[in-house]
């Protein structure tokens, strides 16, 4: 249930306005209009009009950067996805696609020429062009389209993912039942975030050509996966500088030892031999996100200590490949460390961290083992790549979208250099962000930020928000999100407390793992804390509180609606978890709940199960007194949909205002545009009704 990255999802964005363009095929892509505000605060269709930009990669010689942008056609209700270059140092963004297609995973060949994924032939296919959107190509025509590629640095050779049927199906099973929609299941790992496992992703690797077809299948015959599902994407598949070996990563295990593990590890798989090693061996948790030193000599990667445990302490470490010694640097760093990235020199290693709710840019110096924090600010940023001037980074804020910086090294000063929000941006008046330092119940300092409406004045009261954040261990950083944004709340006129209550990372392991075992304790009596603090404030009507969360925050909702003592006015809970002993059974991966309810509830000798399963929201619907809105998603398997339908019918069995907002086509996320704009609207109307 912890936040990750999706690959395709991640880089999505909108077209930036008056961009020098240069096409090179049919017209038919669509960008948000110049458009005149009606208003300086946000709406839902505006926060829908932002550029989401992402998949930048900068050029061999370090001049160019290469990215994506997506934007959304309401009325279409789709997105559109194109490519831009342009330089590092900043001005125009000369526009390369204008399909009706999605343009994805754009990589550099050369200084002057680049390879990306598009859907315009009807499936998934690679093509190749010149940097300045000339001498278009398509280069693949492999059956069933592929999800992602790099070519070899040799030119030589390219790797591909697709989707490979390994067991049969009923209709391969049964071929005179042609019209039998089921499936036989005999183990577990039969569905996974919002698939049904029929497929999984295997490597091929193919000559490069500009003909490719076909390739060879470097897993064949294996029940398993790589990259890891269900975010895993290119970054978990690398080539050696020399061409010759490829670095991926995967989970070997099947079925129920599937999903009771987080053992991942990193393979090296030889050309020439055609052999495949294990590089981690015998470290248990995740291993993760490769990446190989410019001279070949060196692996360095995120690595997990404990299986099972999908928010242990992200460690950097560094393998010499010619001897095979691991080194562990960050020992002594009570932080996570990622989206690692090698120096031109081989000796130092940049990296991102989150320490008190903002993520920074670190470097490592191999050589001495120290590490020096490169930016401050209250922003979280989000990639890191290495440039002919210095740093280039995608870096967000609470208060602003995705775009691009440039960084500079030594005083950590940032140039942005994208503006693709830019006209929509200079029309929008933002809410305050402010931090605030609450003491919780056991006499800890916890970080709370305090998001006010726009054009803000003290001498009126408003109604506030608790926000309870998911995870249960995602950071409440600096993020931007289009449904938990901050400053939509805040253009309603409502303030937002967002704690960052035990359970979060930034403030070290301890603060960390506190939650593990104690859903129903401590977290949430700093949630309590954080409120009571902020509504003592002359200008918070304390008679108009709400409390919000999605994911564990959404439990965190139904578990306060039976202790809040009459705090609250309003609840909204987006795919929380309401009958944990249910929630145990019907989530896919086994081994979340076994590490963070501590196991199964029918093993009655388990303490540390059984206060979990004692601290069940749905145990505790006989104090409920307080209006609901429940969210939930019907391709959710990780809190599937009976769980928000338990908790609507209880409400409304115990004679509760209530509401149920069903999105059979989202997962565990809202991702379509009118989708989007119908949560907000719901959100808002319910809160309004009851707070206003």
């Amino acid at each position: 249930m912890k936040k990750a990255n999706i690959m395709l999802a991640a880089i999505i964005s909108i077209a930036s306005m008056g961009c020098q363009q240069k096409i090179h095929k049919k017209e038919g892509s669509y960008q948000t209009p110049q458009m005149k505000l009606k208003s300086d605060k946000m709406t839902p269709e505006v926060l829908w009009s932002f550029g989401r930009i992402g998949g930048e990669t900068v050029s061999p010689n370090g001049k160019q950067v290469l990215f994506g942008i997506t934007y959304f056609n309401k009325k279409e209700n789709r997105s559109y996805r194109d490519l831009y270059v342009m330089p590092v140092s900043g001005g125009k963004k000369q526009k390369l696609t204008n399909t009706n297609a999605n343009e994805y995973g754009a990589v550099w060949l050369t200084d002057n020429k680049i390879a990306y994924l598009s859907s315009e032939s009807g499936s998934m296919q690679i093509y190749t062009m010149n940097s300045d959107g000339s001498n278009l190509k398509q280069i693949s025509n492999i059956k069933g389209g592929i999800s992602g590629f790099q070519v070899s640095p040799d030119m030589k050779k390219i790797y591909y993912l697709q989707e490979t049927q390994i067991k049969k199906s009923v209709a391969d099973l049964h071929p005179d039942l042609p019209k039998a929609n089921a499936r036989v299941i005999n183990d577990m790992n039969y569905r996974h975030w919002d698939n049904w496992v029929d497929t999984y992703t295997h490597i091929f690797i193919a000559d490069m050509s500009e003909n490719i077809t076909t390739g060879t299948d470097i897993m064949q015959g294996e029940e398993w996966s790589a990259p890891v599902k269900p975010f895993g994407g290119t970054e978990q598949v690398v080539w050696a500088p020399n061409s010759k070996t490829l670095y991926y990563v995967s989970r070997k295990l099947k079925g129920v030892k599937y999903a009771l593990s987080t053992n991942s590890d990193i393979y090296a798989y030889e050309l020439a031999s055609k052999k495949t090693t294990n590089l981690t061996v015998g470290m248990m948790g995740y291993d993760m996100n490769p990446v190989i030193s410019p001279d070949g000599n060196k692996m360095a990667w995120e690595s997990m200590e404990r299986d099972g445990y999908e928010s242990d302490k992200s460690r950097l470490f560094v393998m010499n490949l010619i001897t095979g010694d691991k080194t562990y640097y960050t020992k002594n760093f009570d932080q996570n460390a990622n989206h690692l990235v090698w120096s031109k020199d081989n000796q130092s290693l940049y990296f991102i961290s989150d320490w008190h709710a903002t993520d920074e840019i670190y470097k490592l110096n191999l050589k001495s083992g120290k590490i020096n924090k490169l930016t401050e600010g209250v922003h979280n940023y989000q990639t890191v790549h290495l440039t002919e001037n210095g740093l280039l980074a995608k870096r967000v804020s609470m208060s602003k979208p995705a775009e691009l910086y440039m960084v500079e090294e030594k005083s950590g000063e940032a140039k942005e250099i994208s503006f693709i929000n830019q006209s929509i941006l200079s029309q929008l008046k933002m809410g305050d962000v402010k931090e605030r330092w609450v003491t919780t119940t056991d006499n800890k300092k916890m970080k709370v930020w305090v998001i006010y409406p726009p054009h803000f004045d003290k001498n009126k009261k408003y109604p506030a928000l608790l926000y309870c954040q998911g995870g249960p261990q995602g950071t409440v950083s600096q993020f931007w999100s289009y449904r938990w944004n901050f400053q939509m709340m805040a253009a309603n006129d409502y303030i937002i407390v967002a704690p960052n209550r035990r359970g979060l990372p930034g403030f070290g392991q301890e603060w960390l793992e506190q939650i593990s075992g104690d859903y129903g304790g401590q977290n949430m009596k700093d949630y309590l804390s954080a409120i009571d603090n902020v509504k003592q404030e002359k200008y918070v009507d304390e008679n108009r509180l709400g409390c919000v969360g999605a994911s564990y925050g959404g439990f965190s909702t139904f578990w306060l609606a039976g202790h809040h003592q009459k705090r609250f006015k309003a609840f909204i809970a987006h795919d929380g978890m309401f009958n944990l002993e249910a929630q145990y059974l019907e989530t896919e991966e086994m081994w979340f709940v076994n590490w963070d309810l501590g196991g199964p509830f029918w093993d009655k000798s388990n303490k540390i199960a059984q206060r979990s399963y004692a601290n069940s929201p749905h145990k505790f619907v006989d104090k409920w007194d307080t209006p609901i809105l429940v969210v939930h998603g019907g391709k959710d398997y990780r809190i599937v949909e009976t769980q928000g339908m338990q908790a609507f019918n209880a409400a409304r069995l115990r004679g509760i205002d209530a509401q149920l907002l069903h999105l059979p086509d989202e997962n565990h996320w809202v991702l379509g545009v009118q989708n989007g704009i119908l949560w907000q609207r719901t959100f808002f109307s319910w809160l309004d009704k009851y707070l206003k």
